[in-house]
């Protein structure tokens, strides 16, 4: 395994439109291997993780997202305690959850727990907020549903407040009110990035943008311009807020092989059998090859393919979107560790390298105009 130092990272600001970040996220599957039947137990899926995090921070991969969730099929319930496990082991890389489902969460704790995470790191913690795309965690922690959208928006504005004041004085309908407290520890990163996740929603980008927050837009599925609209609205909400130009990160499913069909003919059976089961429980039809495939295409949702095709699939959509960051999801469904392992490096030493000079090119030809 070759190993990498990466190019420059910065462990303190957000991302600049001449640079893109370029990272992985993973909600830590816990499937049978279509190959094999086999399904590892959560204690070797997190033993595996870590390796990948370090893999990801060797080859200079700038950003390792990990996933909430609350049912058996995934391992990570408590994105900070694992991204805090990686933290030792990793010298540059962001170490962001993916999201924290801050609906049905005490921003408090989290508050505490990601500024623990960015004390261990020295520097290198992020938030991804968001409402999460299943519902398991409300009735697990005592939440009505009804209260979804109120829910986050609350939460949300207890955790900025979090962020900007030691001691804080806060009322509102879900918690118990703070009249002074101090809230500690408090994180090496003034303040500590927060990111949201939108997966979809017009209203969830403008809200972004009009509080001066980073957004993650996941597109998982049809065509990547139908979502330009998004980017839009989160940057005019900014600049209605009063706020500089604020990153964008675009988040998507894909696979990385030394050739475009090995990649698709590993991926699919994962892909196909956890959008299935999926697909089950939300009505969605079975996926066929067709549509994988259709899928993996230039104007397609996922980035399945050899290191030149998923390079130039995010220099496309950065003609569309200008955004500074991608995340690519390893691995929907399960994949053999070590196929995960080696398209990481794919991504690091062969992907990232194509990508950054050419986003540079562009910045330094448009700043040339």
């Amino acid at each position: 395994m070759r190993q990498h130092r990466g190019g420059l990272f910065a462990a303190g600001p957000l991302p600049s439109s001449d640079r893109m970040e370029l990272g992985i996220y993973t909600f830590a599957e816990l499937t049978p291997d279509p190959a094999t039947g086999r399904t590892i137990g959560p204690q070797e899926r997190l033993r595996d993780l870590l390796e990948e995090i370090e893999l990801a921070d060797q080859v200079g991969l700038d950003v390792f997202g990990v996933g909430e969730h609350h049912r058996p099929d995934f391992a990570v319930s408590s994105p900070a305690v694992v991204l805090a496990a990686a933290a030792p082991r990793t010298r540059r890389i962001r170490l962001t959850s993916a999201v924290s489902v801050l609906s049905s969460d005490d921003p408090v704790r989290v508050f505490q727990d990601f500024a623990t995470l960015d004390l261990l790191s020295g520097g290198r913690a992020e938030i991804m907020a968001g409402r999460g795309s299943f519902i398991e965690s409300f009735p697990l922690f005592g939440y009505d549903l009804e209260d979804y959208d109120e829910l986050f928006a609350e939460k949300l504005e207890l955790l900025l407040v979090l962020r900007e004041r030691e001691h804080v004085t806060w009322a509102g309908r879900h918690r118990p009110p703070l009249d002074g407290l101090g809230v500690y520890p408090r994180p090496v990163q003034e303040p500590l990035p927060v990111w949201i996740a939108v997966g979809g929603t017009p209203q969830s980008a403008a809200r972004a943008g009009l509080l001066g927050l980073p957004m993650a837009l996941a597109i998982i599925g049809g065509q990547p311009e139908r979502f330009a609209g998004f980017a839009e609205i989160h940057r005019r909400a900014a600049e209605q807020g009063g706020h500089a130009r604020l990153p964008l990160s675009i988040n998507s499913h894909g696979f990385i092989a030394e050739s475009g069909q090995a990649a698709a003919d590993e991926a699919f059976p994962a892909f196909k059998a956890t959008m299935d089961r999926i697909g089950r429980e939300r009505g969605w039809p079975p996926m066929t090859r067709h549509q994988f495939d259709a899928a993996r295409t230039l104007r397609g949702a996922n980035f399945v393919g050899s290191p030149a095709e998923v390079a130039e699939k995010i220099l496309f959509q950065h003609e569309i979107f200008r955004h500074d960051r991608f995340l690519l999801q390893l691995s929907v469904g399960t994949l053999p560790h070590p196929s995960i392992m080696r398209a990481i490096e794919l991504f690091g030493t062969d992907v990232a390298p194509l990508v950054r000079d050419e986003v540079a090119r562009r910045t330094a030809s448009a700043a040339a105009g």
